[in-house]
């Protein structure tokens, strides 16, 4: 048996850390949007008791220090079912880039071993699994945006209206712990116990007064260049622009597939073979 799935990355439209937890981990508010830019996962299912995962790409590794072989397992364990399990991934969401890959790749193999065994977990116990192998692998099982709170484990589903972007990756590996641990959180802030509801923000321009990431600043303190592909973001018509999560990607807002392409076409040739540019929708 084998299926191949779609595994998309995410951006964060808001991303606010509240403080560092007792746990290690930091507590914090983001709201998430997974996007059409996606990961291929296939995996053929066998009679055995045995996990293999290959990856396409040498920025990510393949076997057991691949998150996906760890989603693996653990369903394996978690159900008490028993199966060889070969997974090859084909990654065209950069590596280390705050779109959130890794942590996409491990919730399609959870739920593709949910699809594909017949088990039929319900998403609250995916999401349970999901939240020991990481923060953000949890958002991913959702299938759609989503307000996290806590370590990122905490989900209200939101509904945001019609989105596009264009993301901008200039190939700057940045990790996520440092980000965090690089974060001081004594500055003084604004009031970050915002009012948002699933419902909220409904409106585009709301989206646009909601870009906010706190681990912005870190990341271009220590790579001030990625500031000039948000200038670039902005020359060419994006409504807003923002850091992804860590970074280094950094997207543009747009309001229709025709305003995203335009700047697409524009953007591309001027940074063909510096950075890699994307176009997408939010799903």
């Amino acid at each position: 048996m084998k299926r191949a799935f779609l595994s998309p990355a995410k951006v964060n439209l808001f991303l606010r850390v509240l403080g560092k937890r007792p746990d290690g981990f930091h507590e914090i508010l983001s709201l998430m949007q997974p996007v059409s830019l996606f990961d291929e996962v296939a995996i053929s299912l066998s009679d055995g008791d045995g996990v293999e995962v290959t990856t396409d790409s040498p920025d990510a590794p393949g076997g057991s220090d691949n998150l996906a072989h760890r989603a693996a397992i653990l369903f394996s364990r978690a159900t008490g079912y028993r199966f060889q399990a070969d997974i090859a991934i084909r990654k065209v969401i950069p590596v280390g880039a705050g779109l959130g890959g890794g942590s996409s790749n491990a919730a399609t193999v959870l739920m593709a071993l949910n699809e594909l065994t017949g088990i039929g977990l319900p998403d609250g116990a995916l999401i349970e699994l999901a939240a020991r192998l990481g923060s953000d692998v949890p958002f991913f099982i959702l299938k759609g945006a989503a307000l996290a709170s806590g370590r990122g484990e905490k989900l209200q589903r939101a509904r945001l209206p019609e989105l596009h972007y264009v993301l901008i990756n200039p190939g700057i590996h940045v990790s996520t712990a440092w980000a965090y641990s690089s974060l001081d959180l004594t500055k003084a802030g604004e009031n970050n116990n915002l009012l948002y509801s699933y419902e909220v923000p409904a409106s585009q321009d709301a989206v646009l007064a909601a870009l906010s990431n706190d681990l912005e600043p870190v990341t271009l303190a220590r790579h001030p260049e990625i500031s000039g592909y948000k200038e670039m973001l902005m020359g060419s018509g994006s409504r807003g622009a923002l850091m992804s999560g860590s970074g280094s990607t950094v997207f543009g807002v747009f309001y229709s597939s025709a305003e995203a392409e335009k700047a697409f076409e524009a953007l591309e040739p001027e940074i063909r073979g510096e950075a890699r540019i994307f176009l997408a929708k939010g799903l």
